[in-house]
Parts: C-alpha cells; sequence; structure tokens
C-alpha cells in the first residue's frame, strides 16, 4: 500500500532518519551550548546585558563563585551574581595549559605541603616526596585552593608571574591577593576558622585546611574576543588556538547584535593585528559601526604597570633613610 507516493516502510524510514537528526541537532546545540559556556568569558554582553554590577562582600552570603579569564589574566570572585574583587593572574605554560571548562574549589589550605608527581618537568626532588611547607623547593608558596586533578589556585613566584604562561597548568597569584581571596571565601562560606588561627597560620609553616563543604564553582574560559559594556575587547591566543580570525571576529560582532557590514576584512585583520603578547586592544561599539576602530581603538597593557610613588613621597623616604 502506497500514501503520497511512498510506501509504509519509507515513510517510517523518513521518520526514523528525522528523529535521528533532530537528537543529533539537539546534541550539537548541547555542544555549541557547552563551548560557548567555556570559552565565553562572564563579563560578556551576552551575558551581562552589557551592566557588571560590582558589590562589597558581604559575610554569611555563601553564594560565590570565580572566574578564570585565560587570556585577559584575570580571576574574578562573585557574589550573588556581582563581582566582588578582580585579581590578576599568571597561568599554565603553552606545554601545560591550564584546564578550559568548570573546575569546582574545594578547600583552602594554607602552608601546603607539596608531594611532585612523577613528571618531566619535575627536576631535583624525587616524586612521591613530601616537601614540606616553607622548604624552598616547594614550589606552592603559603597558600593554594585545590580544583581537582592537580589544578591549583596557589601563591605566585613574584609579580613577573602575572599576566605571563608560567605554570604547569595550575593558576598564579600574588600572595596579598591570595590571603585576600582566601579570607572572604572564609567570610562568605562563614568558614569554621578564625582570624587569630589564619593570622597564625601566615606568621608560621604549620598546614592549616579548611574544608568547602559545598564547592566554590570555578568557570576557566578562553574568550579572546569579548564585548564588555559595549565595547569591543581583543585579547591575545596566548595557547595559539587560532581564535583570533577575521571569520571568528565577525561572528563575535554579529552575536553581540553588532551591524559589520561597513567593516571590511582588512581593518578586521588590522584591528587583530594591534593585539600582542603583552597588550590587548579595545574599541567601542559606536566607533566599530562609525567605521572609526582603527581611528579610535586603543591598545592597552594586559596588565597595568605598578603605580609609582609621588616624587614627594619618595624624597621624604630619602630623608628618612638618612637619618
Amino acid at each position: 500500500m502506497e500514501r503520497s507516493g511512498e510506501t509504509f516502510s519509507a515513510v517510517a524510514v523518513r521518520a526514523v532518519l528525522c528523529v535521528v537528526a533532530a537528537v543529533a541537532g539537539g546534541v550539537a546545540a548541547q555542544a555549541q551550548s557547552v563551548y560557548s559556556q567555556f570559552h565565553e568569558s562572564a563579563r560578556s554582553d551576552k551575558f551581562t546585558g552589557g551592566v557588571i554590577e560590582r558589590a562589597t562582600l558581604e559575610a554569611g552570603q555563601p553564594d560565590i563563585r570565580i572566574t578564570v579569564d585565560v587570556p585577559a589574566f584575570q580571576l574574578t570572585l562573585w557574589q550573588n551574581g556581582k563581582e566582588v574583587k578582580t585579581y590578576y593572574i599568571g597561568v599554565g605554560m603553552k606545554d601545560y595549559p591550564i584546564y578550559i571548562g568548570e573546575r569546582r574549589a574545594t578547600a583552602v589550605i594554607w602552608n601546603p605541603v607539596w608531594i611532585p608527581p612523577s613528571s618531566d618537568w619535575v627536576k631535583g626532588v624525587k616524586p612521591g616526596t613530601v616537601i614540606g611547607a616553607g622548604d624552598p623547593r616547594n614550589p606552592l608558596g603559603k597558600l593554594k585552593i585545590p580544583l581537582g586533578d592537580s589544578y591549583l589556585i596557589h601563591q605566585a613566584k613574584g609579580t613577573r608571574d602575572l599576566g605571563n604562561l608560567v605554570s604547569h597548568g595550575c593558576v598564579r597569584m600574588v600572595r596579598g591577593d591570595l590571603y585576600d581571596l582566601a579570607e572572604r571565601i572564609v567570610a562568605a562560606r562563614s568558614l569554621p576558622v578564625s582570624q587569630k588561627r589564619i593570622d597564625a597560620a601566615k606568621r608560621s609553616r604549620r598546614t592549616l585546611a579548611v574544608e568547602l563543604e559545598t564547592p566554590i564553582p570555578v568557570d576557566i574560559n578562553y574568550d579572546t574576543q569579548v564585548v564588555e559594556g559595549d565595547v569591543l575587547y581583543l585579547y591575545p591566543d596566548v595557547y595559539g588556538r587560532q581564535t583570533n580570525t577575521v571569520a571568528s571576529l565577525r561572528e563575535e560582532l554579529r552575536t553581540s547584535g553588532v551591524d559589520d557590514s561597513r567593516l571590511d576584512d582588512a581593518t578586521l585583520k588590522q584591528m587583530l593585528a594591534q593585539v600582542t603578547r603583552k597588550q590587548r586592544f579595545a574599541v567601542s561599539l559606536d566607533s566599530l559601526e562609525a567605521d572609526r576602530a582603527l581611528a579610535d581603538g586603543q591598545t592597552q597593557p594586559l596588565i597595568p604597570a605598578p603605580a609609582r610613588p609621588r616624587a614627594r613621597a619618595v624624597k621624604r623616604n630619602n630623608a628618612a633613610a638618612r637619618r
């Protein structure tokens, strides 16, 4: 028997193929959603609507999360969906890149020991040896926040680590910032550790570990093209993943509601060429749509230079030192 020129078996086969296509489409859409989640900056206007609310941390408000923007070398602590504090960081070397995706912070540990893994980069110590806190062979410094599978947030060697590919897959922060982040986590989660014990840990080499009963979500993303607050920011493709192409830039602009019809490929290439390993390129969306991207855009350092003391203050300090 036939229906509209097709046998029932043909109709059935076509129906099955439609179901398979629908499932495949759903899987593809889900995969794209996951990709966007892990590769789109949390600062993107797509997520924030163009406005990032900033707030002072509230003690006893446990809804906190952390985002790590790898190309921007920034780690941000959020509470109740608002930005509390952003810190500059160092990340994994190109040969040992940081994991991109969702991790979970499970503890805060002052004066951590280090157990060297069996890896080609470990030199001068035997894998499996327990290296105590304060030992010059221990690279973790005064504090670590485990993220699972040997990934960590831990102390940097110094400010030169910031904005650089320096670790074997971990996030590095200078000690003062790391202490600040840890104490904000303690306050937000009302963790059972007193400031007195924390201060004692800072002064000593005794390990102090505080477990996070509910882990903190840590979103590590790799977004080299971000529209934030109606400004386009282009960041370096530090791991060479070919994310800064003309095609990807057009896609970013279009999905952000920008009319790119007046921007030719040559202009977009010149915009991308402004980005270097140490600087980003920023331009307002208004300038883009007015075809003034190159005239109005600016290059900016990824890591701002440290503020220099005022000349008068330096003079006072020098005079005091001579007394």
